[in-house]
Formats: structure tokens, sequence, C-alpha cells
């Protein structure tokens, strides 16, 4: 073959070669366009299922190996964990907008006069006192005096509750899903083997390892500790009687994700001595101080030594999955960044040196 007829024939192959990588672009282009909604339902089902894993097989040989039997009831007792709590922080939510329209209606909403102690409180203090003493004098006035800001906010709180309902359907869909591949461990536990062998060679396995023992890690100590916290400092604005006790505890399991469950109880406990007694306010901030100190604990001893990523990682995957993804992102996002930061650190250094301070 001559020169002219060998560079011919390698121009005709760069353009096959090309063509065969534009086809293959545009189609995986194509299957991520089709299957973009589905994406943070079908990463969170995965989470769900890797984390919980261990717990199936040992579920698994306790109902002597039927392996579809422990799915289901497994399948079932989380989502009587997710249901029956977000029910009740609806229900006080509910209860406590209507009691508030009741009032409202009647004419019968009053706010006690502040302390005097609100007064010294520094920065705040002055027009705080001058705005609660405003409102306990003439409440209609202030309202009408914050209309324009009021009448802007509430589309907002409207989208924010379709929003916080479908992130409650997506969780509902994902533990379905999670159950769904326990029911198939062994097909998908082959399938992510061979993926990873693909991806890295004789090192499949353990990088493999390390991707499953990083998402139990990250599941446990952020979102396992966080829940934990959330249902005991819920438990505090109940029996405190904190208003709104209901949204107290949502916005708790956020800044709980992302590790400032303290930026949620400071203000509560402010709240608490300004409408409460001594006694009531110091044992309500002795309860805040063990939630919020008690992550310390749960870390170590109950969820083994939780996740081993900086904290700025987990910040940032949370922000970031939660611009990319909506609210479910905070969940998603910082457990996915955490995963591609240890895997990072592996690729680095080795699988061995960071499933070691994985471990």
């Amino acid at each position: 073959m001559t020169t002219e007829a060998q560079s011919k024939d390698h121009i005709r192959r760069a353009i096959e070669a090309a063509i065969h990588i534009g086809l293959l672009a545009l189609l995986s282009t194509a299957c991520l366009l089709i299957l973009r909604p589905f994406l943070p339902l079908v990463a969170w089902g995965i989470i769900v299922a890797i984390a919980v894993f261990p717990a199936y097989r040992k579920f698994k040989s306790l109902l002597g190996g039927r392996g579809t039997l422990a799915a289901v009831l497994g399948t079932s007792i989380f989502l009587a964990v997710l249901i029956v709590p977000v029910a009740l922080l609806t229900q006080t939510t509910i209860d406590g907008v209507q009691n508030l329209v009741a009032h409202i209606k009647d004419g019968t909403l009053s706010v006690p006069p502040p302390p005097a102690s609100v007064a010294t409180w520094p920065l705040v203090g002055a027009p705080v006192f001058q705005t609660w003493t405003k409102a306990s004098t003439n409440l209609t006035e202030l309202l009408k005096s914050f209309a324009p800001q009021i009448r802007a906010i509430v589309p907002g709180l409207l989208a924010a509750t379709a929003g916080l309902g479908l992130t409650v359907l997506q969780f509902v869909l994902s533990i379905l899903l999670a159950g769904f591949l326990l029911t198939r461990a062994s097909s998908f536990v082959a399938i992510a083997r061979s993926l990873f062998n693909r991806l890295f060679d004789d090192q499949g396995p353990e990088y493999q390892e390390l991707a499953a023992s990083t998402i139990r890690s990250v599941t446990n100590g952020i979102l396992g500790v966080a829940l934990i916290q959330t249902v005991l400092a819920g438990l505090g604005f109940l029996v405190g009687g904190l208003a709104g006790a209901g949204l107290w505890t949502l916005m708790f399991l956020f800044a709980a994700v992302l590790q400032m469950g303290m930026l949620v109880l400071i203000p509560a406990v402010i709240y608490m001595f300004a409408i409460a007694g001594t006694t009531k306010a110091i044992l309500f901030l002795l309860w805040c101080v063990f939630v919020g100190l008690i992550d310390n604990v749960l870390k170590p001893l109950l969820l083994g030594r939780g996740v081993s990523v900086p904290t700025a990682v987990v910040f940032l995957g949370a922000i970031g999955g939660f611009i990319a993804m909506g609210i479910i992102g905070l969940f998603v996002g910082a457990i996915i960044l955490s995963v591609g930061y240890k895997l990072f650190l592996a690729w680095l250094h080795g699988p061995e040196i960071a499933a070691q301070e994985n471990a």
C-alpha cells in the first residue's frame, strides 16, 4: 500500500471514529436528558439501598434467607419512620395556623408585652423591643405596616410548602426504589462490580468497597445523626410549647444536615426566654445544649466514626445539591460530593490508604 493510500485510510478511520464518538455522545446526552427528572430519585434510592444493605443481609438471614420478604418489611419500616413524623409535624403546623386564623377572625389575637430585659440585648435589643411593644399594644396597625412585605412573602411560602410536599413524595418513591433494588441485590452488586472493574481494572473491587463504605459512613455520619438530633429537638420544641414547633423542627433538620443546628437552637432559646418563665427557659436551654452537642457522642459511639470528610465538603455538597436538585439535594448533594472526595483521594494516594482513613 502506497503512502497516499495509507494516508487516505487513516483519514477514513479518523472520520469513522469521530462519527462513532459523536453518535455515542448524542445518545448519551439524549439518555441523560430523558432521565434528568429522575436522577435525584434514582441517586437517593441507590444511596438508601447501599446504606442499609448490611442491615438488610442480617434481616434476611433472620427470615431464613427470604430476601423479598426482608425487603418488603424493611421498606415498610422505613416508610413508617418517614411518614409518621411528617404527619405529626404537618398536623402541628396546621393546628397552629388554624388557631392563628381563628384568633384573627375573633379579634382575640394578642401579643404579651416584652420583658424589660429584651431592650438590653446587644445590637438588636432596641428595635426588637420597639416592634414587640407595638405588637402588644396595636397588633392590627403593625400588621398593616408590614402588609406589603407579607404579601410578597406569601407566594414564596406557598411555593415552599408545595416543594416540601414534593420532597416528601420523592423520599417515599426513593425508599420504594431502594426496596426494589434490595430484592435484586445480587444482580446489582454484580453490575456494580463489572462497572468498577471496567473503570479501575484490577483495583475495581477495592474502589467498589471504598465507595460503598463511604456512602454508609456519610449516610450515618450526616443523615443518621441529623435525624436523631431532629427527633430530640422536635420533642424539646413540643414539650416546651414553642409556637410553630413543626416549622422549627423542619428548619433544624436542614441546619443539622449542614452541621449548623445551633443556628436554629439559639433563636429558639432566645424566644423561650422572652415568652416563658426563667425555670422553664433554663431547662429548655439545657436541653438545646444537649441536643447540639450530642453529635459528638453519637458519631463515635452509636454510628461508628461517621463521615471522615471535611465539613466544607459536606457544606458545599449540601448547598450545591440544593441549588441543583431542590430540597432533596441537601441530602443527596452532601453524600455524592463526599463520596467523590473520597474517591479522588483514593485516586491520588491509592484505595488502601483511603479505605484505612474511612475505617
